[in-house]
């Protein structure tokens, strides 16, 4: 094998594919990147056995065939060599060595055999549909604040992908919950999505995810089936197993009689939790609201450390109500809030909120109250 490739493209592809790979490897050829020159291009793939990805780059190749590398050794090695360089990489096969020669630098690395190389058997898809990157990145960057890290409880350590519902048609619905916060975000349907099994997308995979949406003109391809999904952009593939579980009937935690209704500027609101959070150092500090007409009282008490109390401005005509939350949680879902204006749902100090983004209703949250 022996291929030219443009620093800046290698790079690419080698950070996408080498943030796959776990650090800490009992089997050492999962610690690879197996690299295959084919035509003009050079793809790089990588795989912890539960994601596998593969980029691909523009190349000038001599001579076509593959081998496998460590992945972090070549990923630091070209992220050293020198903007502009153009790299030249050489594997004979039979030494056991690949060398990476750029300019004057010139490493040798040991390889292992591509036949090793574990490749994700690729099933068949139920549902293949095309959507635009931005429309998947709200999906999935609204939601994924609410996964749960919690292991016993695997099946919320994902964002669940389905189709659903919502007055009358269909929409693309993502939720995530950790049983104190929940996300439900909803877009509309795309062609050929309508018989999609819904699949919870692992945490890691989500985080993956993000780095194939951020080009807001790429339409990804996405297939679903029963045990994997798979997102794709002409460069790059991201094939992931789903988690293997039953997401939880989250519509019962959705309140829908909340009739109490606060209206508070989003970034206000957010900068006001958190200035009032400074005072106390625990984890979960609890922030109170203290509702009356068109007025609003945030406060913590913190013994050991102090207290502090801050008053906003706000639309809300109902009863008096007093309620509290943590603050991170508070602050986190606020901070998903785009447009100016956030609209908490109010029922009593004991039950769930709602909180919605203005009148939009295809972002909704659900926080749990807290004891205060």
């Amino acid at each position: 094998m022996e291929f030219s490739i443009e620093r800046a493209a290698l790079l690419k592809a080698v950070a996408q594919a080498q943030s796959v790979v776990e650090r800490r490897n009992t089997i050492p050829i999962l610690a690879n990147v197996l690299i295959e020159a084919e035509g003009d291009a050079v793809s790089f793939r990588a795989t912890d056995l539960d994601i596998e990805v593969v980029d691909q780059a523009p190349a000038k190749v001599t001579r076509a065939g593959s081998t496998t590398v460590s992945a972090v050794t070549f990923h630091e090695i070209v992220r050293k060599l020198p903007d502009g360089a153009l790299v030249t990489i050489i594997d004979d096969g039979a030494s056991g060595r690949m060398s990476v020669e750029a300019g004057r630098s010139n490493f040798s690395l040991a390889t292992l055999p591509r036949e090793d190389f574990p490749v994700m058997a690729s099933s068949e898809y139920e549902a293949n549909f095309a959507a635009a990157a931005p429309v998947l990145r709200r999906l999935f960057d609204k939601s994924k604040f609410a996964i749960s890290t919690e292991e016993t409880r695997y099946y919320l350590n994902g964002v669940y992908m389905h189709v659903a519902d919502s007055d009358g048609k269909q929409v693309l619905r993502c939720v995530a919950t950790d049983g104190h916060r929940l996300a439900r975000i909803d877009a509309e349907l795309p062609e050929g999505a309508e018989n999609m099994p819904g699949v919870i997308v692992p945490r890691k995979t989500v985080g993956e995810l993000r780095k194939l949406l951020e080009d807001d003109e790429a339409q990804i391809a996405v297939s679903v089936s029963e045990t994997k999904v798979r997102f794709a952009t002409p460069g790059i593939t991201l094939t992931s197993k789903v988690i293997d579980g039953t997401f939880p009937d989250y519509t019962r935690v959705i309140p829908g009689g909340n009739t109490r209704r606060l209206e508070v500027d989003a970034s206000d609101f957010a900068q006001a939790v958190d200035r009032v959070a400074t005072v106390s150092s625990e984890r979960s500090r609890a922030v109170k609201l203290a509702l009356d007409e068109d007025r609003l009282v945030l406060s913590v008490n913190a013994p050991d450390s102090g207290a502090a109390e801050e008053e906003l401005g706000v639309a809300y005509n109902a009863d008096p109500l007093e309620i509290g939350f943590n603050a991170k949680y508070l602050l986190e879902i606020a901070s998903q809030v785009d447009r100016e204006n956030a609209v908490f749902l109010f029922n009593s100090s004991g039950d769930p909120t709602l909180m919605r983004e203005g009148n939009d209703e295809s972002a909704v949250y659900v926080v749990m109250p807290m004891r205060v």
